[in-house]
């Protein structure tokens, strides 16, 4: 009935393992679609991949992939995106905050706040949510980036958001494609490699 009664439920033994399932203004929202390889899976593996020299190697945060939650009272949300960055600073300054399981201590399944980048992955079941409806939750929850990527055909898109005045606003590309992430301090693309056998890799490309 609120979002304090789905954070209770979404921490028990009797929440469901398979799905995601999000608390979204009120709503409970299931998606119970299988994970596409090429558009959603190789994609998803590639900017976890690629963030974790960026971000975990250089001591500036931690990389957090599906199933781990993200929750933020400002937005009335409570959801699992497919990847999730937080930086350190965050945490010290109290932005973000990790949210420890019930009698388990030292046993983190959710984070709290404002977080510094969140990135979706387009499928079929998720255009509206992901194109329109999370841009405006995500804004109002204080993530500071939002990365959206479509990979459901040969046009890969990659698109970057960062906080505007009033609402995110896109990172426009240089000449050969790379946008500048302020959360990374550099500039990426996602570009797909040749398909093999049938199986459409990816990989994100960084530059200073």
């Amino acid at each position: 009935t609120d979002l304090a009664r789905f954070r209770e439920w979404a921490g028990s033994t009797r929440f469901p393992e398979l799905g995601r399932i999000d608390w979204v203004s009120g709503e409970i929202e299931i998606d119970m679609s299988p994970e596409d390889l090429n558009s959603h899976g190789t994609p998803k593996s590639a900017l976890t991949a690629g963030l974790h020299p960026i971000v975990e190697w250089t001591d500036l945060g931690i990389v957090l992939t599906d199933s781990f939650r993200w929750t933020s009272a400002e937005a009335d949300l409570s959801c699992e995106p497919d990847v999730l960055v937080v930086r350190f600073a965050s945490l010290e300054s109290g932005r973000v905050r990790l949210v420890e399981r019930k009698r388990k201590k030292g046993r983190f399944v959710e984070v709290e706040g404002a977080v510094d980048l969140v990135i979706e992955c387009v499928s079929d079941s998720s255009v509206e949510k992901d194109l329109e409806r999370f841009p405006r939750l995500y804004y109002k929850a204080g993530a500071t980036e939002y990365w959206v990527v479509d990979a459901r055909s040969e046009d890969l898109r990659l698109t970057l958001y960062e906080r505007g005045p009033r609402a995110f606003r896109p990172v426009a590309p240089d000449r050969k494609g790379f946008r500048r992430s302020g959360v990374l301090g550099r500039s990426v693309r996602l570009q797909a490699l040749p398909p093999r056998h049938r199986v459409v890799r990816h990989v994100l490309e960084t530059r200073d």
